[in-house]
């Protein structure tokens, strides 16, 4: 689990990279390397306010993958409001 005051999601990255998605820590933030195809179907999915998963890493070899998870809660924090 990583904490991040921000995300960035790019939705340049290309089929023929061979990454099925890319992560990485910029600053104190997450960007997240993703296709077109992932763009539009996350694009949805905060339209529908759905949870979306983007699985990161290599899209040829079974290694352990890495996950990025975009989950909606229930609760609203009070920290750090106003």
């Amino acid at each position: 689990v990583t904490g991040a005051s921000f995300v960035v999601f790019n939705g340049a990255l290309k089929t023929s990279s061979g990454f099925l998605a890319k992560s990485s820590i910029v600053e104190d933030g997450l960007m997240v390397q993703i296709t077109r195809e992932t763009m539009e179907g996350l694009r949805q999915a905060l339209r529908d306010k759905k949870d979306f998963r983007i699985t990161c890493g290599k899209a040829d070899t079974e290694d352990v993958k890495e996950y990025v998870d975009i989950c909606w809660v229930e609760s609203e924090e009070e920290t750090n409001k106003g």
